[in-house]
């Protein structure tokens, strides 16, 4: 990994493969999903560097996405962490202010007459029916708080202490919560999805209350231009709080059908260019088969990240490779936020593989410049599988069977 004191990075392109943690499954004999995938770029970037285990946070904390990127961009969550509400707003399209609040939210389903949330997302895909909610519930009037409208005269504030602040904010909010509830329990949508067997989506969850964070830039902080590629809300408005430029990735998602391999273009083209030294690149999809419990799908996204991997990589080397006389040379960073084990189908204390390398010490291991100049590009096809599919319904049965 030494450059011998005549090269330096021309840029680092750090790939975070969320929830890729896990445990030892018995149905892939006692390996966890990373161990039983096939992945020889993923092990070439290993074999030609520096590789490891990582506690994101610190050992033995079962953290969120959003701590675990600032620990990992450098910020101690501690210190800097405000709640996660802003994140995902900002990332968005909303603009905070200082002061403002903001929650992350999702769509739910409660049992009326108990008050108990049976499932804390009505429905994962649920691109039709959710503008369809959301547009119902905007505009929605709060009978307590009739002066939180619009075409008001500007009030002055008055002095208060942190008591009165947090009773009145609770108060409101709870109203909020209950009022929300009530415009969606009749919604003529839900009563259709009642009537097909569905869950309605009655509730809205109200998560992850934060404000924006007041921290020193990434580039100020770090000494980089720093871009980030990510379509999950929460991570594209981490880094626009940090400073980070968010690029996009025609075709890419933060779900299981996003297009894998415009992420890594979109990273190539913004280190290659010179725009920026440092990209960030977040994939969604692994995590989200740890949190469905859906082995064989985990372990198949983290065999497309290879491919992805590959096509950065092979990026990366012909930029190289044209710039030789320069001495370009490109980094490459592959780590975790946390681990998503598929038999609890949430976050844990797991620490995460960590693998650093120079893009060319990996492409010598795969063959050399010339050899992977010859592999083509194809376009990553995302996995696909259900519960009750016949590639998962043994593993799903197998993690019944040991809870």
């Amino acid at each position: 990994m030494s450059t011998g004191g005549l090269q330096k990075p021309s840029g680092i392109a750090f790939i975070l493969i969320d929830g890729l943690g896990d445990v030892t499954i018995p149905s892939f004999g006692q390996r966890t999903p990373l161990q039983a995938a096939h992945t020889p770029i993923l092990d070439a970037v290993a074999a030609a560097g520096l590789n490891g285990l990582l506690d994101p946070v610190e050992p033995g904390l079962a953290c969120g996405s959003d701590t675990a990127h600032l620990s990992l961009f450098g910020y101690e969550p501690r210190t800097y962490y405000r709640g996660r509400g802003a994140f995902e707003s900002m990332g968005a399209g909303l603009h905070m202010s200082e002061g403002d609040i903001a929650f992350k939210c999702n769509f739910a389903t409660c049992d009326a007459a108990t008050g108990i949330v049976v499932k804390r997302r009505a429905d994962r895909q649920f691109e039709r029916e959710g503008p369809v909610l959301c547009a119902h519930l905007d505009g929605l009037q709060l009978p307590s708080y009739p002066e939180h409208r619009d075409n008001l005269p500007l009030q002055r504030a008055k002095p208060a202490d942190e008591s009165e602040e947090a009773e009145f904010t609770a108060a409101l909010v709870n109203e909020l919560s209950d009022q929300l509830c009530t415009a969606l329990q009749a919604h003529p949508l839900n009563e259709e999805r009642r009537r097909l067997g569905k869950s309605p989506a009655n509730c809205l969850l109200l998560r992850g209350c934060g404000s924006r964070m007041k921290v020193p830039g990434f580039r100020e902080r770090q000494g980089m231009r720093a871009c980030v590629v990510a379509p999950t809300r929460i991570i594209a408005g981490l880094g626009m709080c940090l400073g980070m430029q968010s690029v996009d990735a025609p075709g890419a998602t933060g779900d299981y059908r996003t297009r894998l391999e415009a992420k890594a273009e979109a990273v190539a083209q913004a280190l290659v260019s010179g725009s920026f030294d440092f990209a960030f690149l977040h994939v969604k999809a692994v995590d989200d088969a740890g949190h469905d419990r859906l082995p064989w799908l985990k372990m198949k996204f983290i065999e497309a990240v290879d491919q992805m991997v590959l096509h950065l990589l092979v990026r990366l080397s012909q930029a190289e490779q044209a710039a030789e006389a320069d001495q370009r040379r490109f980094t490459i960073c592959l780590a975790s936020d946390h681990s998503t084990p598929v038999l609890r189908g949430d976050h844990s204390f797991e620490p995460v593989p960590l693998a650093i390398a120079h893009a060319s010490d990996v492409i010598d291991v795969l063959g050399g410049p010339d050899y992977v100049a010859t592999l083509p590009l194809q376009p990553i096809a995302s996995p696909v599988a259900t519960p009750g599919s016949a590639s998962e319904e043994a593993h799903t049965a197998n993690l019944d069977s040991m809870l």
